[in-house]
Formats: structure tokens, sequence, C-alpha cells
């Protein structure tokens, strides 16, 4: 993004945070928010929350050195009480409250879930080189999205081995699968997109005006 803070950058006129947080103040089943942020965007995100009234956030706390550590210190402020912790990309504002809500039920069936989208395009594994090792089969691929939800002790546990062994990993489900437990996917959303270029600022305005129409 050009070195930018993607988080806080308007999209139609709103920061892309805003428009995630709100989706998941307006979700049903989610009760209590936690923002994770680097140290120099704490005031902002806290003024944010109050400007867009995003009154479920009870604390923006400061982020680890990695995602997975972010993760985790903020899964350790939730409430002691909670049966379940979703983790939602800050940078996916088109996420909707009722994707939110149909995974957070998923998980409280299952212990872990996940909203994921087929792959459309052909993927190839690469050697060194670009020289191609292998096609795979598209077919069983999906593209996995968030809320990735948990049973929370299952998730801070499978957050702190990750730590512990300094796994590489992406999202939080690889880190309960490497525990050996089964993430279970349910349909997700075409345009539950995550911004990470400018393409996707272009891409999402789209879908907003699309929305709007």
């Amino acid at each position: 993004m050009g070195g930018v803070n993607k988080l806080l950058e308007p999209l139609d006129g709103i920061p892309v945070l805003a428009r995630t947080l709100t989706a998941l103040q307006l979700a049903k089943r989610v009760d209590e928010i936690v923002v994770a942020s680097r140290e120099e965007d704490l005031l902002d995100i806290s003024d944010l929350c109050h400007t867009y009234g995003i009154t479920k956030c009870s604390k923006v706390v400061r982020g680890g050195a990695s995602r997975v550590h972010s993760v985790l210190l903020a899964a350790l402020e939730a409430p002691t009480e909670s049966e379940l912790l979703a983790v939602q990309d800050g940078a996916r504002p088109l996420v909707t409250p009722e994707l939110i809500d149909q995974v957070v039920s998923a998980a409280a069936r299952c212990g872990a879930a996940a909203p994921a989208v087929p792959i459309k395009d052909t993927v190839k594994e690469v050697r060194d080189g670009g020289a191609v090792e292998r096609t795979l089969n598209r077919e069983v691929l999906r593209a996995v999205q968030t809320p990735q939800v948990f049973d929370a002790e299952l998730l801070k546990a499978a957050l702190q081995a990750a730590l512990e062994r300094e796994d590489f990993v992406t999202d939080d489900c690889s880190a309960v699968e490497r525990l050996g437990k089964v993430v279970f996917l349910v349909d997700g959303d075409e345009e539950n997109i995550k911004i990470t270029t400018p393409v996707d600022m272009v891409v999402a305005e789209a879908i907003l005006e699309a929305r709007e129409e």
C-alpha cells in the first residue's frame, strides 16, 4: 500500500477499519471486541471507535512482533468466561454481520470454523527460479477468509504453541491444525476481500457501489 496504514485509509469516505468494526458491532453473536494495533496507532484507533460508535470495543491493545503474537495478546485480553474467540482481519472491511454470525454458529457446534471460497485460478507449485513443480487440483482447494472462530482455550493454546516453536503461520487455522485439531469450513463470501494492494481498494469501492445500487 505504498507505506500508508491501509486500516485508516478512507474507503468510500469511511476508514477501512471502521467498516470492519461496524460489521462486528452489528453481528448478533459478537459480544465484545478487542483490537490489537501498532503502538503508534493506539490513540487513532481508540478515537475511530468513538467516532463510529463501536461500543462493543472494550480494549485497544498493543500488538506483538508477529501476527501470531498480536492475536494471542488480544485473546488474553478477552473476558475469561469467553467460550469462543473470533479472529477478524481488520483489512476485510466488506465482511457482513450475517457471515460473522454464521461462522460463530458453526464454531459453537464444532469448536473451530472459518469461511472459505473456491479457488478460481489454476494454482502452480514452483521451485526456485520459477520452474513449475506441479499443478494443484483446484477442485479441492479453498481460499480461507475471516472471521476464524475457535474454542477460546484451543485458540490460546494453539497460538502459544506456535510462538514457542517459532512456527510461521499466516492464519489462525494453521496454528490450530498443527495441534492436530480439525477446522471446518463454511461457505464464505466472494465480496469478503482483503485489502492488500491499491487495486483491492478500487475493487472494494466498486463492490460498495454495487451494494448501494
